[in-house]
């Protein structure tokens, strides 16, 4: 019954049941009762899955040992090899940076307090000019008021008050400049405690006044008094030495106040002297006065070798003019000679107006001496002051220019290899998503020699490490090129070979066809032509498991049907070839022709979603087939079953796999009917999709396209329902009411190897009340 219909309605073989997207259905009506499986898990995977379930109890050592060799993971993000190369780099270098930083802002800190102590020596040197003027007031107040007071004793001589006036100025001047020194800088404590006894000498400086000169046999205790206060004025000079580090500046401080000191005893000297001189009772020394006079003097003369001692270098030509001037010379020889003889006062005739007047010219000329050195010291602070300033501008510059080398150095560095790893990264990337998976598709699609397969170069071409990575990817891309090729190849002749094996096969079952069909039309015996009929089924099922090698091959029928045939028998052609025929319904099939060449590949298809259909469904069921005619001209085929149906999951992989068929690989052959349908679908443009029944069990949705469904020709006008009267009416492929009764007959073609064509438009399904996707 079934079998004529399958030999002379297709020229094509039948394939084992399977899952509407695999094989692993099975074909047992019983498994149908049982519940329906995944499509993607079959009784093979089943089986690895029991073998892998079972694996370890029997080799937990040698699990063991693998999940011990296995390569760790990235580890944590703070880990050390998880890090930037440009952070590495400066990581790298911020060690020796920070070190010369530290070091540097060592030096840069000296050099400011260097700045510190020199502003604070320009302060003390500003300070013992005015001392220095101050002393000199006071020696010459001392010394010219000597002869008028211990003559006459009149204050108001104008030596006496024009001295002492410009000794108040003096005082003046001094405690103004003081008044700089900040009262709570702790380095300043030895100068404040000197400031604060000169201030409480200068509180006394009237009453040293009053009783100045007032007892002939003690000229020396007002000289004293005033050398007191000179001495602690002269004492700032050494407070400066304490004040710096410099060497040089030391050596000028302590040359400046032993100079100061000796140009005191001159004075010292010049004020005795003019005293004894203008005693109304004589030109005599006291005993007291002439033991202080002779002290004076030998103090002067160490004085002044000692500050030979301490400046080096000039300081025979700095006290040239003490040595060579004749008037200094006699002024010096005479005080010599008064106070170490008795009668030197009264060896030579003179008042102590002359003697004050020849004096007074050595004391001009060490005071011009004693600014000669004050200068130096002012000078020499200045250009202390300029280089420790310029050290410390140079230290900063140095460190500025240390710390932009080593991020300019670390910037070069790190971005020329970021650049290299970064190009390395974007072609590898590039390679693995486009450039080999665009060549391995042209490879599948068209024949590998035909392909270009030269591989472009990352472009990283120097010698360093990254480098090398960067040759040793083109080699691993060179070889991936030639393994796809390879593979290529491979699958060329593999499906070569199927090809062959199913040409043979067909060859044969065709032959065996027309030898059962000859014997069919002999037989009169019903039993005998009923064994007849499964045998001619039997053989168009293998006729259509070797039309799936020609599938996988990529061939399509060597012949075609020239003129369309209707639907109705093309979907009476799919049911003969099914195992379980007689369970199908067809119904509301409309009346439209499908295009002759696509009548071979429908049937097929529509014979595989069938065998799927009868062998995961109860066997006391039926399977429906409906048709619908669209307004738009398109024929929507539904093919309802009512087994357990499959989970959301399932069904969203497998309509995945019909849109977009998988590669040929060893899974395909597991699931030949997902493959297969899905190629035949996407060949001419037909779109299938599987969904829920309403009813239970599952129904697949086969949109045929306009250029499919009628024929090749423009649609014509239908009714809104979008149905016609099937002329199939209701019943198995053999029911009454079917028109066409020939057409049958005449789908069958001999096969032949030819390419896949390109596929063409998918057709969307149309939307319906129960939910059909569009």
């Amino acid at each position: 019954m079934g079998s004529p219909q399958a030999r002379q309605g297709r020229g094509e073989t039948s394939a084992d049941p399977e899952p509407r997207g695999g094989t692993d259905r099975g074909s047992s009506p019983q498994r149908a009762q049982g519940g329906r499986p995944p499509a993607d898990q079959g009784p093979e995977t089943g089986a690895q899955g029991a073998t892998k379930t079972s694996a370890p109890s029997g080799g937990g050592g040698a699990a063991e040992s693998t999940t011990s060799s296995a390569p760790s993971g990235p580890g944590a993000r703070m880990a050390l090899k998880n890090w930037r190369i440009s952070t590495r780099l400066v990581s790298l270098l911020a060690l020796p940076v920070v070190a010369a930083t530290t070091l540097g802002a060592l030096r840069i800190d000296t050099s400011l307090d260097n700045i510190q102590q020199l502003d604070q020596m320009k302060l003390l040197t500003d300070m013992t000019q005015q001392a220095t003027q101050l002393s000199n007031a006071l020696q010459a107040e001392r010394d010219k008021s000597a002869g008028p007071l211990a003559s006459k004793g009149n204050e108001k001589d104008d030596g006496v008050v024009s001295t002492r006036e410009d000794t108040n100025r003096a005082i003046a001047a001094f405690r103004k400049a003081t008044d700089n020194v900040e009262p709570g800088d702790q380095s300043m404590a030895g100068v404040q405690s000197t400031l604060v006894n000169i201030d409480r000498q200068l509180g006394k400086i009237n009453d040293i006044r009053d009783s100045a000169y007032d007892n002939s046999q003690y000229y020396s205790l007002t000289v004293q008094d005033y050398n007191e206060l000179i001495t602690s004025l002269l004492s700032l000079s050494q407070d400066m030495a304490q004040a710096t580090s410099n060497r040089a500046m030391i050596n000028n401080t302590r040359a400046l106040a032993t100079f100061s000191s000796a140009k005191e005893y001159a004075s010292i000297q010049r004020a005795l002297i003019s005293a004894a001189l203008a005693d109304p009772k004589g030109a005599e020394f006291s005993a007291n006065d002439s033991r202080f006079a002779r002290t004076a003097v030998d103090k002067e003369n160490e004085a002044l070798g000692s500050f030979k001692q301490i400046r080096q270098g000039n300081s025979e030509d700095l006290l040239e003019p003490l040595d060579s001037r004749p008037d200094i010379k006699a002024a010096t020889m005479y005080a010599d000679r008064a106070v170490r003889d008795p009668d030197g006062l009264k060896a030579e005739k003179r008042t102590y107006l002359d003697w004050y007047d020849q004096d007074s010219i050595k004391i001009d000329e060490m005071g011009k001496i004693e600014q000669t050195l004050l200068s130096e010291m002012t000078q020499k602070s200045r250009e202390l002051r300029d280089s420790a300033q310029q050290d410390a501008i140079l230290n900063g510059a140095l460190i500025l220019l240390v710390l932009g080398v080593s991020l300019v150095g670390a910037f070069v560095v790190a971005r020329s290899m970021v650049r290299s790893l970064r190009r390395l990264q974007d072609t590898a990337q590039d390679v693995a998503e486009k450039r080999l998976p665009e060549l391995v598709k042209q490879l599948s699609e068209s024949d590998p020699q035909d392909v270009d397969t030269s591989v472009e170069s990352v472009g990283v071409h120097s010698r360093d490490e990254i480098g090398r990575v960067a040759a040793a990817f083109d080699d691993v891309h060179r070889e991936a090129v030639r393994l796809a090729a390879e593979q290529a190849l491979l699958r060329g002749n593999v499906n070569a070979m199927f090809t062959n094996l199913s040409r043979r096969s067909q060859g044969l079952i065709q032959r065996q066809l027309s030898l059962i069909s000859e014997l069919e039309s002999r037989e009169a015996d019903p039993d005998q032509l009923s064994s007849l009929f499964k045998l001619d089924h039997l053989a168009t099922r293998m006729r259509r498991n070797g039309e799936n090698l020609l599938v996988l091959a990529g061939e399509e029928p060597g012949r075609r049907w020239t003129r369309p045939v209707p639907l109705v028998d093309v979907l009476r052609a799919a049911a003969s070839e099914v195992e379980q025929y007689e369970r199908i319904e067809l119904s509301s099939v409309p009346a439209t022709e499908v295009a002759g060449r696509v009548v071979n590949d429908l049937v097929h298809l529509l014979a595989e979603l069938l065998e799927n259909a009868t062998s995961f469904s109860s066997p006391q069921t039926k399977v429906k087939v409906t048709g619908h005619a669209l307004p738009d001209g398109r024929v929507l085929v539904e093919i309802h079953d009512t087994g357990i149906g499959l989970s959301p999951e399932d069904l969203a992989a497998i309509n995945e796999r019909l849109a977009s068929p998988p590669t040929v690989d060893v899974s395909v052959s597991r699931r030949m009917g997902l493959f297969v349908v899905g190629r035949l679908s996407l060949r001419h443009g037909i779109r299938i999709q599987l969904r829920p029944s309403d009813s239970g069990g599952t129904t697949a949705l086969v949109m045929l396209p306009v250029d499919v469904a009628q024929g090749g020709r423009k649609p014509t006008p239908q009714g809104a329902g979008g149905k016609s009267g099937g002329p199939g009416g209701q019943g198995g492929p053999g029911g009454q009411g079917g028109q066409g009764n020939g057409s049958a007959g005449l789908l069958g073609s001999a096969p032949s190897r030819r390419q896949v064509p390109g596929a063409g438009p998918r057709t969307a399904l149309p939307g319906t009340g129960g939910g059909l996707p569009t």
